[in-house]
């Protein structure tokens, strides 16, 4: 079974120096019927302002991915972490036991465009940590990259949860396909772009929840780029 959301039914919130779309109940916005899906919890679209950011504050015991689309997105952490996030970089921070860090746009004229993703951690009160990798245009283009898992190969980060993270970038004649456990949920969030999912047609900020299938066929694509989460039930 799949079922649709489109870009515009997500929540919204505009703080003038950050503008965000909520795919799930966080923060302000609340609808019981979108609190996650599996055990993944957040995708925030979030636009900061250039000059402005996130202060310092805290998390705990959550799997936290950033994936820059546009401009960079400055990370700094209780860990020392220092980082700058570019565009093609996923960074994953593993909050475990307490960690406290802040995200900022340093640049000038130009805003810091990103999906923050929350994953709910199959192990609790673990040590903090903090991975960073490049993934190549070239290893997306028509193709489904692993980009984070709880068993990750090199080109992928580790993520402590029950989870597989993979990303694509698909135009014209370009598809794939991938298998999945019927008895596990998906989710496939379209970035930007026009993409079918098994027949069904999204745009950019749409997203497909899936159960009950056992593959997903990623056809149709006109400048897409697509994250696909294979999620516990």
């Amino acid at each position: 079974m799949i079922t649709i959301r489109k870009s515009l039914d997500r929540g919204y919130a505009d703080h003038g120096w950050l503008k965000s779309f909520h795919s799930f109940s966080f923060a302000g916005y609340y609808d019981p019927a979108h609190m996650g899906w599996g055990n993944l919890r957040v995708i925030n679209e979030d636009r900061i302002a250039p000059g402005t950011g996130f202060g310092a504050h805290g998390h705990r015991d959550m799997e936290i991915i950033s994936y820059v689309l546009q401009g960079e997105l400055a990370h700094k952490d209780s860990m020392g972490n220092v980082k700058g996030i570019p565009p093609g970089d996923v960074q994953r921070m593993s909050a475990g036991s307490g960690v406290m860090h802040s995200e900022f746009n340093h640049a000038e004229g130009e805003q810091t465009h990103f999906l923050q993703i929350w994953i709910e951690p199959n192990v609790t009160g673990i040590e903090p940590s903090y991975e960073q990798k490049t993934v190549p245009v070239a290893d997306k283009r028509g193709r489904l990259r692993l980009v984070a898992a709880n068993r990750p190969d090199a080109g992928a980060v580790k993520i402590h949860a029950d989870a597989a993270l993979y990303a694509g970038l698909f135009d014209g004649a370009e598809a794939a396909e991938l298998k999945i456990d019927p008895k596990r949920k998906a989710y496939v969030h379209l970035v930007r772009g026009e993409l079918s999912v098994n027949g069904q047609p999204l745009g950019g900020g749409d997203a497909a929840l899936i159960e009950a299938e056992d593959r997903i066929r990623l056809d149709g694509g006109k400048d897409a780029e697509v994250l696909v989460f294979d999620l516990a039930a």
